[in-house]
């Protein structure tokens, strides 16, 4: 189990320098290709689910948000996808498959969110923690477990992209190991298999980076 799960390792090393998180900035370099030719066909579908997720994500956040606030969202998306579809090609280190990097866009968003909150809105915090209709004997627990439930809020975020991120890396890695014993006939059918996983795993890299967006966006919602 242990040379399993070290394919998720960041290993390789240059200078002492560990270059597989580089993977997470090769973004920058194929954005801006998109800026130096005419509008394409993938530039203009691009840009439509760009629309519509801030349209969403406007509706979420409601009309007392700041204007532009979407964007931060919508980027955190553009992110997460991008880093969850450079793991399916060979080779690439799936940089989101680890907690250092979710928890690094995790934290620090729940911390500003509880921060702004706190600071600014400060009655309408407290009245959260107590549920409308929660009769009195039980709204002490109802804080505990409201403070209890806001506080994991950053760690499910996390695991829930890590986890979701290396269960379809791990169930890839097995199958294909067992290639080389498998006669021609079972080899042609998990050639199928693996095919069918990587379009699940495309699927999941989208719902994932979607749900944390979404997820974040409101959060954000409930502390303004």
């Amino acid at each position: 189990m242990t040379n399993l799960f070290s394919t998720f390792d960041p290993t390789t090393s240059i200078m002492s320098l560990s270059l597989n998180w580089l993977s997470t900035s090769l973004g920058l370099l194929i954005l801006p290709i998109s800026f130096w030719f005419l509008p394409s066909r993938t530039l203009m579908m691009w840009n439509t689910i760009t629309l519509t997720l801030h349209k969403e994500f406007k509706t979420i956040l409601g009309p007392s948000s700041h204007q532009g606030s979407t964007f931060l969202f919508i980027a955190l998306f553009s992110f997460i996808l991008f880093n969850n579809f450079m793991g399916l090609f060979p080779y690439v280190f799936t940089s989101s498959s680890h907690l250092t990097f979710t928890l690094t866009l995790a934290l620090p968003l729940w911390l500003a969110f509880m921060l702004y909150g706190w600071l600014n809105h400060t009655q309408h915090m407290l009245a959260h923690l107590v549920p409308t209709g929660t009769p009195g004997p039980l709204m002490p627990f109802m804080v505990c477990i409201e403070t209890i439930s806001n506080m994991i809020r950053p760690g499910t975020l996390a695991v829930r992209l890590m986890a979701n991120m290396v269960a379809g890396h791990l169930l890839l890695t097995l199958l294909g190991s067992t290639g080389p014993t498998l006669s021609y006939t079972m080899l042609s059918l998990l050639m199928v298999g693996q095919i069918m996983l990587l379009m699940l795993e495309s699927a999941v890299a989208v719902i994932q980076s979607y749900v944390f967006a979404v997820l974040t966006t409101l959060y954000s919602s409930e502390v303004t």
